[in-house]
């Protein structure tokens, strides 16, 4: 044993919390669906961490060297909260939020999913004046 017995609490806890928290915690894996998009869940990661020990004096004062026992404790919390999805479908990115503020995030949201409507109603009526423009001319 190296060093003060607190020291290996220490290390040997922030060594577990290393393996427990990694960048596909945060991140996640890619989900693809049938229609070829291709879902990524974003979380939010938060840990705390506590260590503590105290040194028991069981010696007698009057020796050179004495040796006080150890006794300690550490522990550690982890929370994964899911904050978005990132969804990739054929040109188009989206991210969509798990939670809103308030609805008027939710309405800001949604101002690309309505111009995309519109545009592609436009779209569409311009079709069918072409097509109906085509087959009277003949």
């Amino acid at each position: 044993m190296d060093g003060h017995p607190i020291d290996n609490l220490m290390k040997t806890t922030m060594e577990h919390i290393k393996e427990m928290v990694d960048v596909n915690t945060i991140v996640g894996d890619i989900i693809e669906s049938k229609d070829g998009s291709m879902i990524i869940p974003i979380s939010k990661v938060s840990f705390g961490f506590a260590s503590g020990g105290s040194e028991f004096n069981l010696g007698d004062p009057k020796e050179d060297k004495i040796k006080y026992p150890f006794g300690g404790g550490s522990g550690a919390g982890v929370t994964v909260k899911p904050m978005a999805f990132l969804v990739i479908k054929n040109e188009s990115v989206k991210l969509l939020p798990v939670e809103y503020e308030s609805s008027v995030d939710k309405a800001i949201d949604s101002i690309p999913q309505i111009f995309e409507m519109i545009k592609s109603l436009t779209n569409k009526s311009k079709d069918t004046k072409t097509c109906c423009e085509t087959e009277t001319k003949e």
